[in-house]
């Protein structure tokens, strides 16, 4: 009696395909095939990017800031949440400096 080897299922499966295949299309079809898949991997990070950048500037779009104290809203109302004042949805203009809103202190001297 022959000792019985132990076949992968899985593998004699590819095998068999491609046995069946490679006399039918050749092998332009494999070429073509494995050059369809590096495609997507590469194409697909970079169609992921862009939809997140897209995504990324709709957000943009929908944030305001309060003219009033500063407060940073999503836009899903048109009065502040922090001092109750009328966001304007026209929000175009350049935010203002940062040193143009800031307190200034002036230092004293501890004896």
């Amino acid at each position: 009696m022959l000792p019985m080897f132990k076949i992968n299922r899985k593998l004699t499966i590819y095998i068999m395909l491609f046995l069946i295949v490679v006399p039918l299309f050749g092998f332009n079809f494999f070429i073509s095939f494995l050059g369809n898949i590096v495609l997507l991997i590469i194409l697909i990070p970079i169609l992921i990017f862009l939809i997140s950048l897209i995504s990324f500037n709709s957000f943009k779009s929908k944030v305001k800031t309060c003219e009033a104290c500063g407060t940073i809203s999503l836009g899903l109302t048109n009065k502040c949440l922090n001092c109750g004042a009328d966001i304007n949805t026209n929000n175009s203009e350049i935010p203002k400096e940062a040193s143009d809103t800031t307190i200034e202190i002036k230092a004293e001297e501890i004896k």
